[in-house]
Parts: C-alpha cells; sequence; structure tokens
C-alpha cells in the first residue's frame, strides 16, 4: 500500500465514501463513486485492484482475471437491476495512480447530446443522488451478484 494514495487510504478504512461495498476478494474491491455533499450519478462504480499498481499491465493473471470476471457481473448487474442500456468503462490514472476501472451506467432516454461517461453528469435530469440513495444502488447490485450465477 501506499500512504500517499487516495485509494489506498480508502482500502485501510482511513477515507470512507458513501454506500456500501458491492464486491470484495482478494484481489479487487468494487464500490460507488462518491461526491461528498454533491450529488453523484447513481450507478457509477468503481472497480479498484486492491494492490497497490499504477497499470492494467501491472496485474498478475489472478488479478486480472478476478477484475475481468466482475467488471463484466457488475456490468449486467447495472443492466438488468438498474436498467441501463449501455456501460461505459475508462481506465485513465490521470489523478490517481492506482489501478482503478469506472464502470459507468447510461440509462434511457438519455439524450444524445450527453452519450459520453463525461458528460453525463453535466445532463441537468441525469439520475443522481448521495447518502442512502448511492447505499439503495449498492445493495441492489450487491444482492443481484450474490443470487446469480456466472455463467
Amino acid at each position: 500500500m501506499n500512504q500517499d494514495c487516495f485509494i489506498c487510504s480508502k482500502h485501510k478504512g482511513e477515507i470512507l465514501t458513501a454506500g456500501t461495498n458491492i464486491y470484495e476478494d482478494e484481489y479487487i474491491y468494487v464500490g460507488h463513486i462518491d461526491k461528498g455533499s454533491s450529488p453523484t450519478y447513481l450507478g457509477h462504480i468503481m472497480i479498484d485492484l486492491k494492490r497497490h499498481t499504477p497499470e492494467i499491465g501491472d496485474m498478475t493473471a489472478d488479478e486480472a482475471k478476478a477484475f475481468g470476471l466482475i467488471m463484466t457481473r457488475v456490468s449486467k448487474a447495472l443492466m438488468e437491476v438498474e436498467g441501463a442500456e449501455h456501460i461505459y468503462s475508462m481506465v485513465s490514472g490521470n489523478s490517481v495512480s492506482h489501478l482503478h476501472m469506472h464502470i459507468v451506467p447510461r440509462y434511457p432516454n438519455t439524450p444524445i447530446k450527453y452519450w459520453s461517461p463525461m458528460e453525463l453528469n453535466e445532463w441537468a435530469e441525469a439520475p443522481k443522488g448521495i447518502g442512502n440513495e448511492i447505499t439503495e444502488v449498492c445493495l441492489r447490485i450487491k444482492e443481484y451478484l450474490e443470487v446469480t450465477p456466472y455463467d
């Protein structure tokens, strides 16, 4: 773990975020993005590699398998449980040098003008929430993962 890393600090419990953990195993942690007191786009999920490493290419084979599998399962959960019609995924690493992937749903009736994960927050009618609203999304996705086997 890196003492100056936001994600490492979050995993050590030094930084609390809204919602609840959606999934965790020895390699990865899945949770909801939290913008503090500002409303957050509901369903914006972040998959973190637990081991501090900056790049996708730095993952071990076991980490890559776990990462890919949960990326697929969380995306499917967002479609099945939250009604997303499309899923965006992105890894940039520009502001936090700890491997993490953003999984961002696009919901039905989103105007084409906002069909980009970077533009969704600009849409005034985007589904946003704080606190309990984020927790409810997390719990629905978590339950889906617990009861739906991956085939």
